[in-house]
């Protein structure tokens, strides 16, 4: 596959501040919280059940881990879809651990070389972001590189995604593009179409390249 270069949309096609953008990113979260809620449901059933008392072992350990999962999950969203709007700058190694948080829980690997500094709130946002869209396009595991570089009043991102069978489904590549859905998952696009939205309100662009076995993800946003 040869590499196939994503040029940023001048203008962003969907109503982010609309009802149904809103719904739909709920639904994403939704989505994400569910399993882990799910099992601690499901090892909390077992503990109460007197004939898996034999089970408890496993029980604890399925709480444990998903209880682990979903606050990981919680506190990424939190920054990365904006919830912590007080905060107008954020510390790199704080994010370096939001993103490692979503990293424990699938199957590649993240490299994080970002140096310790403050970044604002839209490239925080940003940066998050893009590693959760990295950590997607590697389905089969991989190791996904983040690096963020201040340059001529602009603040620099880039996500090298790569193993095998790296991609990025149709949908989030129109949500990069800031293209309405129109087949396709929702929660892969809204992401995506998120991402594009907040990069091009901060003046930023986004773009991708997709080779084989390798996604590169970018953005920039004044700094």
């Amino acid at each position: 596959m040869t590499d196939t270069p994503l040029e940023p949309a001048p203008t962003t096609t969907v109503d982010v501040n609309g009802p149904d953008f809103a719904a739909m990113l709920a639904a994403r979260l939704c989505h994400d919280f569910i399993s882990p809620a799910s099992a601690i449901v499901s090892g909390l059933d077992l503990l109460e059940d007197p004939s898996a008392q034999d089970m408890r072992e496993d029980a604890m350990s399925l709480i444990s881990s998903s209880a682990r999962k979903l606050a990981d999950l919680l506190q990424f969203c939190r920054v990365a879809f904006g919830a912590s709007a007080s905060a107008e700058a954020f510390d790199s190694r704080e994010l370096e651990k939001l993103a490692q948080g979503v990293f424990d829980h699938v199957r590649p690997q993240m490299v994080w070389a970002i140096e310790s500094q403050a970044i604002n709130k839209a490239a925080a946002r940003a940066v998050l972001n893009i590693a959760q869209l990295a950590a997607s396009a590697l389905p089969a595991g991989g190791i996904a590189t983040l690096k963020g570089i201040t340059a001529e009043g602009r603040f620099l991102i880039t996500a090298d995604a790569v193993g095998n069978r790296a991609r990025l489904r149709p949908e989030v590549l129109a949500g990069l593009r800031g293209e309405a859905l129109t087949e396709g998952l929702g929660g892969p696009w809204v992401q995506a179409a998120y991402l594009h939205a907040l990069v091009r309100a901060a003046g930023g662009q986004v773009a991708v390249e997709a080779a084989e076995d390798r996604i590169s993800l970018a953005c920039w946003v004044p700094a």
